[in-house]
């Protein structure tokens, strides 16, 4: 390419992610002039209906930020109230919780790498003309999709924006009949969950690495997806109440979501973060989907956030096959949840499919929300995608308009962004932060 050739890159909606976000690079021969990912979403005011609400309305309110990660809204949600109400749920709330995540996480993960990722490597569009050529393929997809979407449904009352679950503990539980039949199903998901990995292992990634810090939640009981530990890659942690010091956000002047950055520089979040931190944490199974899909971490190759998350899927079906037998065993008795309102504050985080996830709440002594903060996942990985973009973008320039834009796009893509979710309301901050 001549050093004098202008190559412009300009994709108005990417497609095949959830909401609207634009790609704009500009090059002149090998020299990168301007990266953006432009989200063009109206920011949408949670924060300021929560205000003045009963607290037990927060997590029937913020699931309805997302139809994707409802319910991990739900449960990040409680989980701040909790912490502001003095409450600490019990062993079979707990189990149920992570039940119900996994079940979320399980058909978030297979609706990416299938319906949003596949499509790039078979060379169509959408999942549509999948249907015709690789009908088994697709039928895959939808037998483990719903699977999750069951385990939801049986343990929350509904797919999406579940009822079950409130601040306190669980107004519905499921039946033995039910956990034991939803066992069995997860059991005999091992060869779709099989066939899936052997189809992913032979489609080549794009080959691209950067060396970012990586942001996850730890927990002493192994695998994190609750915690009140923020574990970095690098080695600190930060505990979850003191959030706001790590994950620092700023407006930026082309989105209308925020950017974010640690104390250190832009970060990533997700599952590609998730197992990289907490790789030893994984069930069996899952490890050795691991060494079969080539992932030996710390993985720095944005693109394999994928094959991340197909690892998790596996430890998702694995620890939900181990919590039902353990709540089988306890036997669920009967918990009505019995809260008293008083004045607090608490901070709530939970590890949904595309990362951290932060509720904050302030209730005065009525219960009724007085303040609300909450950072979603894709909010904090939009810098670091933008980072991203400005080291992709001399690799795959010189190879053409065309190839550069495909390889921006499975770039978004890689990363599952909500970029619905992660316009939210500008937090004003106190004196003396950033």
């Amino acid at each position: 390419m001549s050093k004098t050739t202008a190559v412009d890159v300009r994709v108005d909606y990417v497609s095949r992610v959830e909401g609207h976000g634009n790609i704009l690079v500009t090059a002149q021969g090998d020299q990168v002039k301007e990266v953006k990912f432009e989200v063009t979403e109206p920011p949408r005011f949670f924060e300021g209906m929560l205000r003045g609400r009963p607290f037990e309305q927060a997590p029937l309110i913020t699931s309805r930020i997302c139809g994707i990660c409802s319910n991990g809204h739900v449960l990040a949600s409680i989980a701040a109230m909790e912490s502001a109400l003095g409450i600490t749920a019990s062993e079979q709330t707990s189990l149920l919780r992570r039940l119900l995540l996994h079940g979320e996480t399980i058909q978030s993960h297979v609706l990416h790498a299938y319906f949003l990722v596949a499509p790039d490597f078979f060379g169509v569009g959408s999942v549509v003309p999948l249907v015709q050529s690789h009908p088994e393929v697709v039928k895959r997809a939808l037998r483990l999709k719903k699977l999750g979407n069951d385990v939801c449904d049986v343990v929350g009352g509904r797919a999406v924006h579940q009822i079950a679950a409130v601040v306190g503990g669980f107004t519905h539980l499921p039946t033995p009949d039910e956990l034991l039949s939803l066992r069995q199903r997860l059991v005999d998901a091992a060869p779709d969950l099989q066939a899936t990995v052997e189809l992913f292992a032979g489609l080549a990634m794009p080959d691209f690495d950067r060396p970012t810090e990586y942001l996850s939640l730890k927990s002493a009981a192994g695998y994190a997806y609750f915690g009140d530990l923020i574990l970095s890659s690098s080695g600190d942690i930060t505990p979850v109440r003191h959030y706001r010091e790590k994950v620092k956000e700023r407006v930026v002047e082309h989105s209308s979501a925020k950017h974010c950055r640690s104390d250190k520089d832009t970060f990533m979040v997700g599952a590609l973060a998730r197992v990289n931190n907490g790789f030893q944490y994984l069930s069996d199974g899952a490890k050795d989907v691991a060494v079969g899909l080539g992932f030996e971490p710390p993985v720095t190759n944005p693109y394999m956030n994928t094959i991340a998350q197909l690892i998790e899927t596996v430890h998702c079906v694995d620890d939900a096959v181990a919590i039902i037998d353990a709540l089988i065993a306890r036997s669920l008795i009967p918990e009505p949840p019995a809260v008293e309102a008083r004045e607090g504050h608490g901070v709530g985080a939970v590890e949904v499919p595309r990362g951290t996830l932060y509720h904050e709440y302030s209730i005065d002594r009525e219960g009724r929300i007085t303040d609300a903060n909450l950072i979603i996942p894709t909010g904090q990985n939009l810098a670091n995608l933008e980072s991203d973009m400005w080291a992709l973008a001399p690799v795959v320039i010189p190879k053409g308009a065309d190839a550069a834009q495909l390889a921006m796009e499975m770039l978004v893509r890689a990363y599952d962004p909500c970029i619905s979710c992660s316009t939210h309301v500008i937090y004003l901050p106190v004196k003396g932060e950033e």
